[in-house]
C-alpha cells in the first residue's frame, strides 16, 4: 500500500486499485481501497458500493473499472473519443482542450446549476463525467463497455405514517446514532470542523469531540475551525461562538481552537482568480475568500479531513414539501391545517406558503413567468431558479437548448415527488464544491459533510410530518436528539445572521471591477452568450439591494462563467 496525499493505492493478486479520498472509514483508508477492490473482482458483482468520499480507478487482468461513491463528493473525468478512452483525471481542465467547448454544458450551467455537476457534459467537448454511483467498465487497451449504476449503501424511501406508535424521541435516538456514525467515519488522524456557533455545526463539533474523548488508546486530534468578525451584522455571532468553543472543549480539553480574524474579508474579493481557478464554473466562487482563509489555516495545522455542518438545513428540519404530497394525494383538509401551521411557525403569509410549496412545485416554470410579470420592471425583478436571466442572448439559448436545459433542472429539483427531490437536491448542492476541490490536494483535506451521509438522509426521510415539524422550532428532531450536549443559548436559537453583510460589503467593495471584467472580457464565447450591457445593469442592480437571493445566484453564477472562459482564454 502506498499513500500520496488524497490517493491510496493498493495491490493484490487480483489486481491494482487507485482511491482518491476514503471509502468506509477516513481513518483506515487502505482497508476501504482493498474492500472496493474486492468487492468489484467479478465480472459481474453486484455487491452495493461501501459509502464514503472517494472516486476510484479499479484495473484487474482483463478489465478497468473507474467508480465514484453515491454522494460524488470527489470529481472523475475521462476523455473518450471514437468508443475508446485514452485518459482519467480527477480535472476536466487536464483532459480538455480549451479551444473544444461544449456550449451546451454552458446553457445547463445557468438554469441554476444544481444538477449540472452531476451530468455527463462538461465544458469541453469529449471528456465525460463518471456520474455518482456509477461504475464505468472498460477493457484493459480503454475501449468502452458500458456505464452502470449500482446500487448505493442505502436508499431512502417515502416517508411512513407513524402508525406504529413513532415519538419524536424514537426519531432522536434513531438520527443520534445515525449522525454519530457519521462523524465517527469520517474523522481523520487530525480533525477539523466548522464551528460557527450554529445548531448544525456545533453538533457536529460536539459528537467529533464526544468521540475522540473515548479514544483512550490512540486519540486523534480535533482542531475547531472558525471565522471571526468583529464589526457588521456576523458580530452577532460571536457570543453564540464562544458558547460553542467552551462546551466543546469541555468534552474535548485537548481539542485546539483555531479563529480566524475575518473583519477585513468580503465577498468577491480577488475574484478573478477564485473563479478562474476552479476546474468547472463554480456559482459560490464569490464567497471563495473567507473560506479559502479558514481552509488555509486548518492545512497549515495539517488537518487531513474538515467536517461540516452543511445539508443541515434541507435534511434535518421539516419537509415542507409535505404539502404538495397532501396536495396531490387530494387530503385538502389537512392540506389547509399544515399550511396555517407552517405560515404561523415561519412567520410567513398562507399565500407565499401555499405559494412556494405546492404551486411552484407543480408547475415550476409557469409560476416562475408569472412572478417574473408580476415583479417586472428591473433586470433581477422576478428572476428566480429556472427563467432565463436576460443577459443571457436568446438565440445563444435556443441554439444550445437552454430550455430543455430549464426543463430537465426543474424536474431534477421537484420531481414528481418534491418531497423526496428535497433530499437529493440537497446532496447535489453541496458536491462536488469545485472550489474546495481545487485546494484539497495542496490542503491535504477534503470536506465532509455528516448530514448529508446516506443514513441520515434516510433517517430523516423516513419520518413523517407529525414527528419532524413543530411550529416556531426549526429542526426539533436534531435538537431533541442534541439535548444532552448543546448549550441552552445554541439549542434555543431559531435563526442564524446570514453573511448578507459579507456580500453586501464585497458589491461595494468590488461592484466597478466586476463590471470592468465583464466589459473587458475577450473570450469570445463571453460575448456570444451574454448581452455585457444587462449584466453590468445587474451588478449594479445587486449593488443597490434590488433583487433576491434567487436572482442574485443567477447573477454569481454568470459573473463565475466570465471569469473561468477569461482564465481559460489567458491560459491558451
Amino acid at each position: 500500500m502506498t499513500r500520496q496525499g488524497l490517493v491510496t493505492t493498493v495491490s493484490s493478486p487480483a489486481g491494482t486499485a487507485a482511491v482518491v479520498g476514503w471509502a468506509g472509514s477516513a481513518r483506515d483508508r487502505e482497508t476501504g481501497a482493498r474492500g472496493l477492490l474486492d468487492a468489484l473482482g467479478r465480472p459481474g458483482a453486484a455487491a452495493p458500493l461501501p459509502p464514503g468520499d472517494y472516486a476510484a480507478v479499479l484495473v484487474y487482468r482483463d478489465r478497468v473499472l473507474l467508480l465514484r461513491d453515491a454522494q460524488a463528493r470527489v470529481p472523475l473525468f475521462f476523455r473518450e473519443s471514437a468508443g475508446r478512452v485514452s485518459a482519467v483525471s480527477t480535472s476536466a481542465s487536464g483532459l480538455g482542450s480549451a479551444t473544444e467547448l461544449d456550449p451546451r454544458y454552458f446553457c445547463r450551467y445557468l438554469t441554476g446549476n444544481m444538477a449540472q455537476p452531476h451530468t455527463d457534459l462538461t465544458p469541453f467537448t469529449g471528456v465525460h463525467r463518471v456520474l455518482g454511483g456509477e461504475v464505468v467498465e472498460l477493457s484493459r487497451t480503454g475501449r468502452m463497455r458500458g456505464r452502470t449504476p449500482r446500487r448505493v449503501h442505502r436508499v431512502t424511501g417515502p416517508p411512513e405514517p407513524a402508525a406504529d406508535g413513532l415519538t419524536r424521541a424514537r426519531a432522536a435516538r434513531e438520527l443520534r446514532l445515525a449522525l454519530e456514525n457519521a462523524v465517527r467515519n469520517r474523522m481523520g488522524t487530525s480533525t477539523a470542523c466548522h464551528v460557527s456557533g450554529g445548531t448544525d455545526s456545533t453538533s457536529v463539533a460536539l459528537l467529533a469531540a464526544r468521540l475522540l474523548a473515548g479514544e483512550a488508546d490512540h486519540p486523534g486530534e480535533l482542531v475547531l475551525l472558525a471565522g471571526r468578525f468583529t464589526h457588521g451584522e456576523l458580530a452577532a455571532e460571536r457570543s453564540y461562538l464562544d458558547v460553542a468553543m467552551e462546551e466543546i472543549r469541555r468534552h474535548a480539553p485537548t481539542a485546539r481552537p483555531l479563529i480566524v480574524d475575518a473583519d477585513d474579508v468580503a465577498d468577491f474579493d480577488d475574484f478573478a482568480h477564485h473563479a478562474g481557478d476552479a476546474d468547472e464554473p463554480h456559482p459560490h466562487a464569490f464567497r471563495a475568500p473567507f473560506w479559502s482563509r479558514l481552509h488555509a489555516a486548518a492545512a497549515r495545522l495539517g488537518c487531513d479531513t474538515l467536517l461540516t455542518g452543511c445539508g443541515a438545513d434541507p435534511i434535518a428540519d421539516a419537509n415542507p414539501y409535505v404539502l404538495h404530497r397532501l396536495a396531490r394525494t387530494g387530503r385538502l383538509r389537512q392540506l389547509t391545517r399544515q399550511a396555517r401551521a407552517w405560515a404561523a411557525g415561519s412567520e410567513r403569509g398562507l399565500r407565499d406558503v401555499v405559494h412556494a410549496y405546492v404551486v411552484q412545485p407543480a408547475l415550476p416554470l409557469t409560476a416562475e413567468r408569472v412572478t417574473a410579470l408580476a415583479r417586472g420592471g428591473t433586470v433581477l425583478g422576478g428572476l428566480g431558479t429556472f427563467n432565463r436571466p436576460g443577459w443571457l442572448r436568446p438565440g445563444f439559448a435556443r441554439a444550445h437548448g437552454y430550455r430543455e436545459a430549464g426543463i430537465a433542472e426543474s424536474r431534477f429539483v421537484f420531481g414528481s415527488r418534491p418531497e423526496q427531490s428535497l433530499y437529493a437536491a440537497a446532496n447535489y448542492a453541496a458536491a462536488p464544491d469545485p472550489l474546495s476541490w481545487q485546494r484539497a490536494p495542496r490542503d491535504g483535506f477534503l470536506l465532509s459533510h455528516p448530514f448529508l451521509d446516506p443514513d441520515v438522509i434516510a433517517t430523516m426521510s423516513g419520518l413523517p410530518a407529525s414527528v419532524t415539524f413543530e411550529p416556531g422550532r426549526p429542526k426539533a428532531v436534531l435538537r431533541a436528539a442534541m439535548a444532552d450536549l448543546l448549550p441552552a443559548p445554541i439549542a434555543g436559537r431559531a435563526l442564524k445572521v446570514p453573511f448578507d453583510d459579507l456580500y453586501a460589503r464585497g458589491l461595494r467593495a468590488h461592484g466597478d471591477e466586476l463590471i470592468a471584467l465583464c466589459r473587458s472580457a475577450r473570450h469570445p464565447l463571453v460575448r456570444e452568450m451574454f448581452d455585457v450591457e444587462t449584466l453590468c445593469r445587474a451588478v449594479r442592480e445587486a449593488r443597490l439591494g434590488t433583487g433576491d437571493s434567487y436572482s442574485w445566484d443567477r447573477m454569481n453564477s454568470s459573473l463565475a462563467l466570465v471569469a473561468w472562459l477569461e482564465r481559460l482564454n489567458a491560459g491558451s
